[in-house]
């Protein structure tokens, strides 16, 4: 027994001496005031920060890390939101990347507005499930699980998982985005719930300019489709196909970005809710006032045009200081 010990405790020694301690804090100021009309979304003023840290190890291509992420929404109680736990393991080499746990949503996930709202990077800050990404010379393609609920006598069953990825020719892409939220109802059914299935996808293909052109952007057109069913509700699936372009440029610290969905209302689950509007217009006046290595701002103006006779605005900044080695 006692030459087990001393075994254990060198082979820990050598692998705690082997690894190497991270850690990264970060800080991120929100400001969003919503001008919107119902039905089509709810006026609102979002205003708060987020403090988050992570602490872990790495030895090779592997890393553990484990920390909180907290929201403070300006004039209510500390405790009104509830901080979130990190704590995640990840595989990362030049072509595979492997995520499990409860990690950080930001520069994993990124579909457009119409399928995930970017309302869930300030209350749902962390993907609570798995992620992997393979990529290769001409392109990437990645998945992943966010496990929402497990279902309880008080919880529906809930989950999400999706697919993203893009191909590419020299400055020609094409970007493929799927996605699946499942509803289920709670232990019992007491009161009864039906279970709600929410699917879609989206297909773009595009033109981007260099990226040491004086003026950086694209330019991409496609389809946006949704398919929802409420069991013993709706007559089977209602589905519905939108002509789905969007575009975008930049010069120095200005921008702009507009993107238009005509021709179909979708229905996703946590998608903005002006996609349920037949037809809809969006153009973003972008100004990137910090640009800085760790330290990045941005304050845009929205303009909501839904069904071609409510028009709506928003105006959001975003501050965001990270760092960490």
């Amino acid at each position: 027994m006692k030459k087990t010990l001393t075994l254990i405790l060198l082979l820990s020694a050598v692998i705690v001496k082997a690894q190497n301690f991270e850690y990264q804090v970060l800080f991120e100021g929100i400001g969003d005031n919503r001008e919107f009309t119902q039905p089509y979304a709810n006026p609102q003023t979002i205003i708060g920060t987020r403090g988050a840290f992570e602490l872990g190890v790495s030895m090779d291509n592997h890393r553990l890390r484990g920390g909180l992420s907290h929201l403070f929404e300006l004039g209510s109680e500390m405790d009104a939101q509830k901080p979130k736990l990190t704590m995640y393991y990840q595989y990362l080499d030049d072509r595979t990347e492997f995520v499990f746990g409860a990690f950080p949503r930001r520069d994993k996930i990124d579909f457009p507005l119409a399928m995930l709202s970017d309302t869930l990077l300030y209350y749902r800050p962390n993907v609570e499930g798995l992620f992997g990404n393979v990529k290769w010379d001409w392109g990437h393609q990645n998945g992943f699980v966010d496990w929402v609920g497990r279902q309880t006598e008080t919880q529906r069953e809930q989950f999400m998982a999706g697919f993203s990825g893009e191909i590419f020719h020299k400055n020609l892409f094409l970007q493929n985005y799927m996605l699946m939220f499942h509803n289920a109802h709670t232990l019992h059914n007491n009161p009864p719930l039906h279970i709600k299935d929410y699917l879609g996808f989206a297909v773009q293909a595009g033109l981007r300019t260099a990226e040491t052109a004086t003026v950086t952007g694209y330019i991409k057109a496609g389809v946006l489709n949704s398919t929802y069913r409420e069991r013993g509700v709706t007559d089977g699936y209602d589905t519905s196909t939108s002509f789905f372009a969007e575009a975008k440029g930049r010069y120095r610290n200005f921008g702009v970005k507009s993107v238009l969905n005509a021709g179909g209302g979708h229905n996703f689950a946590m998608g903005d809710s002006y996609y349920r509007a037949e037809n809809y217009w969006r153009t973003d006046l972008i100004w990137y006032f910090i640009n800085y290595k760790n330290v990045s701002g941005t304050f845009n103006i929205s303009m909501h045009v839904a069904d071609w006779d409510t028009f709506d605005n928003q105006q959001q900044l975003s501050l965001i200081y990270v760092f960490g080695k």
